[in-house]
């Protein structure tokens, strides 16, 4: 069972938001279409960068916890690792706009938006001779700058965020390391900062904040546009 460790991980990010997408009176599942259209082009990107890291050393996989499928210098697993985190997430998006009609963060979406621009950007300057640091930072900076100045409000996406942090922290616990003999997903120490949450790269985090922003937002384009042209 060790060689299907990851993909374990994979299925249990998406069995429960998947089995929840058929709920009749809100049904994600209507919304397949923009959002694995919006997941095809983001994974896309996300996929070149995940290849291009994984030539250069900056991060690698176990091969203890793979099945041994490879897609060109990927594990399978990891490919649909970029189907299944976004998946919950959009999902978890689209059940909290369902269900919370007064969003918390909403008066202070925009301030946040500017205080993790600012920081990240700081950071990413500062931490610029590190690939991974440096690249994730200042990417998730600049996409946030550009929300800012289309005045877009971040809050569903903030709250969505944190709401599965406590899930992210277990299954790229997992990952990393936390509760096996070895990691799954090692990084070159060189190449980020070295902070970790338990076993996890702060970078991780904001990765991952960056996967989820893009992802939502494409896929809200591409609803509202499929929307438009059934109307």
């Amino acid at each position: 069972m060790q060689s299907y460790t990851y993909l374990l991980i994979d299925i249990g990010c998406i069995l429960v938001p998947f089995m929840a997408s058929f709920y009749p009176k809100h049904r994600f599942y209507d919304y397949w279409k923009p959002f694995f259209i919006a997941n095809g082009i983001v994974g896309f990107f996300f996929l070149l960068w995940d290849a291009y890291f994984t030539s250069k050393g900056i991060w690698g996989f176990n091969a203890d916890y793979l099945t041994g499928l490879y897609i060109f210098n990927l594990p399978m697993e990891e490919v649909l690792f970029f189907a299944c985190i976004p998946y919950a997430c959009t999902f978890t998006y689209f059940a909290l706009k369902y269900l919370v009609k007064k969003n918390p963060l909403s008066p202070y979406q925009r301030t946040l938006t500017i205080t993790i621009s600012l920081v990240l950007l700081g950071l990413g300057l500062l931490y610029s001779d590190k690939w991974y640091t440096g690249m994730t930072f200042l990417l998730t900076a600049t996409y946030l700058v550009f929300r800012s100045i289309r005045r877009a409000n971040l809050s569903y996406h903030y709250l969505a965020y944190f709401l599965i942090l406590p899930f992210f922290f277990i299954s790229n616990g997992i990952l990393t390391g936390s509760l096996l003999d070895a990691p799954i997903v090692w990084y070159n120490n060189e190449e980020i900062i070295g902070i970790r949450f338990f076993t996890i790269p702060v970078e991780d985090t904001i990765y991952g904040l960056l996967l989820i922003l893009l992802n939502i937002d494409l896929y809200e384009f591409l609803r509202k546009k499929f929307l438009l042209q059934q109307s």
